[in-house]
């Protein structure tokens, strides 16, 4: 392989590598899988975000009881764009928050903005070493997708927050008897 390819080989994968540690987080956090979210950024990271500034550890604790207080909640993360320069990095990763409040009842918070990083690459890993979080906009109102709502939808598999959704089963089987409902509430 020639130098020019290789090179460009290496950035991508970098840009790759930094992508999956901005994936890591909103996994991490939407699932409250702590060490995932924690893979997320090296030892010493400090983050900056919405109401908090302290290091990594702490903020886990944090945003890990915000997010207990809500029944549901997702981080989308959209633009991503990545500054590499050997093994120090600059990302800004758009992101979309949606997440609806155990009290007040289906009190629904929508935010976008931006996660600002420096990241470095330690021991072949891409993590996040300093965190600034930009709110561009929040709009706050009740949300219609109640619990009533969602129990009235036959087969429906409850998405949870931990190591028991869906998304951690290996292998991923589909319901049969989910499969059974929605045929039978179809025909007729």
């Amino acid at each position: 392989m020639d130098d020019d390819l290789r090179d460009r080989v290496n950035r991508l994968t970098d840009r790759a590598e930094i992508y999956d540690c901005m994936q890591r987080y909103a996994r991490g956090i939407d699932r409250q899988d702590r060490a995932l979210l924690r893979s997320a950024y090296h030892d010493g990271a400090i983050d900056d975000h919405v109401g908090f500034v302290g290091e990594v550890d702490d903020f886990i604790d944090w945003a890990l009881a915000y997010h207990g207080s809500q029944t549901r909640y997702q981080h989308y993360l959209l633009n991503h764009t990545a500054d590499v320069d050997g093994d120090q990095a600059h990302a800004e990763t758009y992101y979309l928050f949606v997440g609806t409040d155990r009290e007040p009842a289906n009190h629904m918070t929508i935010s976008g903005g931006r996660y600002v990083d420096r990241l470095e690459r330690r021991d072949g890993r891409w993590a996040i070493v300093d965190r600034v979080c930009l709110v561009e906009f929040i709009n706050e109102s009740q949300s219609l997708l109640t619990d009533e709502a969602i129990a009235m939808v036959p087969g429906t598999r409850t998405p949870r927050h931990d190591e028991t959704d869906a998304s951690y089963d290996r292998p991923l089987a589909a319901s049969r008897t989910a499969a059974t409902v929605v045929d039978q509430t179809t025909q007729g």
